[in-house]
Formats: C-alpha cells, structure tokens, sequence
C-alpha cells in the first residue's frame, strides 16, 4: 500500500509545497473542528473551452488532495464547478453562428444555443469538453453545474441569507466598485421572467422573510418574485462566498489576477456566517519575453500544443514546480520538461521516506509512479531526428541499436518519446535550422574529429568518442573554451545552436556516420 510505505514521521518533515498545503488545510479543520468528509473545488467558467490553466488548477489541486489524504486518512471529494448560469457578457470569437450568440448577450450559458447545433445550450457544449478534459488525464471529480445548483434548490438557503445579511454585503463590496457601478449594484441578479436575461439591477424592495425581491423588469415594469428555485443568481464575488458556504467548500486554489476577488469573497463569506476556504493564488504563465500570456495575442502555448509533442506526466511536472512563481511558457521549456520528469522518475525507487514525498513524481501519479524509463533522453532523440530527420520509425530503428539489451518495456516508452520528437522535431526545429560556414580554425579541428571517430570505428563506447571530441578541441585551441568548440559543431554540423553530449549521440549515431555528417557539413 502507499500510506504503508511512510511513518508520519516522514510525513511530518515534507517540504513538497502540496504537504504544506495539507498541513495549512489540517489546521483549518481543527480549528473549526471539522470531522466529515473535505471538500476540495475548481472552478470553470463555459464561456470557452477548457485550456491549459484548467488542467493546471485541476492537476495542482488533485496533488494536495492526495498529499492531505495521505496525511490524515480522512475521506476527501473533488468538485468541478461550472459556473454555467453566468450570462453571457459578450459573443466568444472564433466562434461559429456569431449572429446567432448575438441575439443571446446576457442570457444565461445554459440558455444560449449551441453555435455548433451538437448540444442543448452553449454551456452543455462547454462542459462536455471539460468532462472529456478530465476524463482523458484520469482526474477523479464530480461535475456541479451552477445552473443545476440553483434550480434544484441548493442555493436558496444561501440566497435567503444574503438578503438577510444584505446590507453587510453591500458594505464589503460598495468601496470597491466604481460610482457608476455602485449606483445599480446588487449582489443578487434576478432572472428575467420576460426575457430570460440574467439583470444587473438594483433590488428596489428586499424581504428575507418572504424571499422576495422588486426590481424593475426590462419592459420598465416592476416585478416582484422569490430569489429561490433558480429564479436569481448571485453576482460575482458574492456567489464564490454563496458557493463555499452553500457546499462547504474547504479548499480551492485560484489565480493571482484574483487575489482581489478572493479576498473579497472571504469577507463575505465570513459575513454571511460561513468560514473561508483554504487556498492559495498560484503565478499566472508569462511568455519567453515575460509578457503575460493571451489567448487574444497568441503568446502561449495551448494543452493541444503541449500534448502534440510531450507527455502528459511532463505538463504535470511544469504545473507541479514552483506555482507561486510566474513561469515561463514557451515551446522550448517542452523538451527539458520532459527529460526533468524522466529524471525524476529514475531516482524515485532508491528514495525513502520525505526524500521520496518530496519527489514531484510522487505527486503526479498519486503515490504509484511507473518502474520503468526510457533508455535515451529525450534531448537525444531530438538531436538524432536532426541528423537522420524526423521518421519516428527510423529513430526507434537506432534506439534499439544503441540500448539492445533495453527491455520492452523501456523500448515502449522511447518508441512513445520518438512519435513526440518527430513531431516536434518537424514543426519547431526544422524551420529554424540555419548551418553556417566554419572558420578555418573549426574547418581543421572538424576534420581532425572526423578522422579519430572513423579511426575508432562503430564498437568503441560512447566515453571513448566523448573523449576524443573532448581532447580534438583542446589539439585545436579550445582548452579554454570548450563551451565555444562544441557550439561550433552544434552549429555548423546540426544547424542549431544547442546539441547533445558528443559521446553517446556518436555510439546512437554511429561514429563512422557522425564522421560522415561532418564531412558533409564542411563540403556544404
């Protein structure tokens, strides 16, 4: 069993930031003594398809609730929440049936057509992508829909309880709108009976006894009617508090752009009588340039993208590392990403104890990482699909004959690194490969690193072809810069500024063929 395998005494000396979430969430329950069952959430918004900031939130908040679980044995759920009654505030582009979606602005999601005519409503298009999302990285959840929340009923106590506390709710959230917003302000919006819209309106009369409103209707007429079975909702700000308080959400994490409104949230959620949830605002991903990322401008790279060239256990590791910190996400973190995660796993079964929680494999596969690792880097096979192109077969060809004695298992998962290198090999480094002509002092030491690969033949091992590229460089001027006299065969041999360790990719290769390719170079 996985719990078997550590005391709590390794436990107790993690520092894996998803254990000191735990402890930070252990506290919360003792204080508020706290016994049933945790309650872990996301959120989603059916506005769009789910992107790479979904699975982030999802993939983040499943690793604390498996390091709580381990922690403390109690009984955890996950809920993915969609806020599918929002209305919708704007047409999405590249969307289809623009017109259409026109005629819905303001309408709950769930009440606007589906422009692609597969599903009842906009929303339920959304969020069968995101089951299909989740379902396809195997995350464990329940799927909440907003509108059924508040249909069923399960809000309407919550609902009762802001008008009850309205004038306290106004208080939090008054000072932090602008006059104009603050003139028809109301942190519940009833539900148009005429249209169907979703009303920012002021609430002209309120009665928490009743559960009854008066607002003014979009034909002008007043109207009266209960807050209840899903005829309101709750704005922004205030339904996140009505959220926690209504499910008795215990954890959710949420991005730093809305560090404002969770603090905004927690104050109403206390003023409502509920307790906060537990949490804490993760670093947006920025651009290689530092910029923020846009789906608008295009700046970032989408799952899609990621999951065409790399695994997906190597976007849980770049989710997994430093979530408090803006990282960048760009193309060229991909293959570092995945030998880093391939690192990992190789060191995973001679840990013990904290050095063994605190290895992010652990946390991505929910205690139970794979036993077996590919047996070339995934940097290699990029470098070899630069010399040979990018045919997966013909690279899976040199695999095996570089690591014969590999077993299948290890071969599979090379065989999968090969079908993701060609690809990326294809669309991000082809295009971009530039040779260029070598000085006089590169031309002699590149023949002279041509003759001793063909004088060792193809049976030498890769430490003998490392060394020999190793002493050409220092025969040749370079013992002081070896940095430069490999960024000149990666340059003028490959066409790329970066490349592999001379030693193995020459025994992968072959010396006789790398012997070959250098010659070609200084012919071309």
């Amino acid at each position: 069993m996985i719990a078997a395998r550590f005391s709590r005494a390794d436990i107790d000396v993690v520092k894996a930031w998803p254990f000191e979430e735990a402890r930070r969430l252990e506290k919360r329950l003792a204080r508020m003594k706290h016994d049933g069952v945790v309650l872990f959430e996301t959120g989603y918004g059916p506005s769009g398809p789910p992107h790479i900031g979904t699975f982030g939130e999802v993939a983040r908040t499943t690793m604390v609730r498996r390091a709580f679980e381990l922690m403390t044995g109690r009984k955890t759920r996950l809920i993915c929440f969609s806020d599918d009654m929002d209305g919708m505030r704007k047409v999405p582009p590249a969307m289809p049936n623009q017109e259409l979606l026109a005629r819905h602005l303001q309408m709950p999601l769930t009440r606007v057509p589906d422009p692609w005519g597969t599903h009842p409503s906009f929303a339920h298009h959304n969020n069968a992508r995101l089951r299909a999302f989740l379902d396809r990285f195997g995350f464990e959840y329940e799927f909440m829909s907003a509108t059924e929340q508040y249909q069923s009923g399960k809000f309407d106590a919550t609902l009762i309880r802001v008008l009850e506390r309205y004038d306290a709710v106004m208080e939090i959230m008054l000072p932090s709108l602008g006059d104009e917003r603050r003139e028809t302000y109301s942190p519940i919006l009833p539900i148009s009976p005429t249209t169907g819209r979703v009303l920012y309106v002021p609430l002209l009369e309120r009665d928490a006894g009743t559960g009854e409103i008066v607002f003014e209707d979009e034909g002008g007429a007043r109207v009266k009617m209960p807050v209840t079975g899903g005829r309101a909702k709750l704005q922004w700000k205030a339904d996140w508090a009505g959220r926690w308080l209504a499910l008795g959400v215990d954890y959710e994490m949420a991005g730093e752009d809305l560090t404002e409104s969770v603090r905004l949230s927690q104050r109403i959620v206390r003023a409502l009588g509920g307790e906060p949830p537990e949490g804490f605002n993760y670093q947006l991903f920025v651009d290689e340039e530092g910029k923020k990322i846009s789906k608008t401008k295009g700046n970032g790279i989408s799952i899609e993208e990621w999951l065409a060239y790399a695994t997906p256990e190597s976007l849980s590791l770049f989710m997994f590392q430093n979530p408090k910190a803006a990282k960048k996400l760009y193309f060229d973190v991909i293959p570092k990403t995945v030998d880093e995660y391939w690192g990992h796993v190789e060191k995973y079964p001679g840990q013990e104890g904290a050095k063994a929680l605190d290895n992010p494999v652990w946390h991505i596969h929910g205690g139970q990482p794979p036993a077996t690792t590919p047996p070339v880097s995934f940097a290699m096979i990029l470098t070899l699909a630069s010399a040979v192109g990018g045919d997966p077969e013909v690279l899976k060809g040199f695999i095996r004959k570089y690591r014969p004695g590999a077993s299948s298992a290890s071969l599979a998962e090379a065989d999968r690194l090969a079908h993701y290198a060609a690809r990326y090999y294809k669309d991000r480094i082809e295009p971009g490969k530039r040779f260029r002509p070598p000085t006089e002092q590169e031309r002699a030491a590149l023949l002279d690193l041509s003759s001793r690969l063909k004088a060792l033949g193809d049976g030498a091992d890769e430490d003998a072809y490392h060394t020999a590229a190793f002493d050409v460089g220092k025969a040749h001027g370079y013992e002081k810069n070896l940095r430069d006299w490999f960024a000149a065969i990666y340059e003028v041999v490959l066409g790329q500024s970066e490349g592999p360790r001379m030693g193995p990719f020459a025994k992968i290769y072959g010396a006789r063929a790398t012997a070959a390719l250098i010659e070609d170079a200084l012919d071309r």
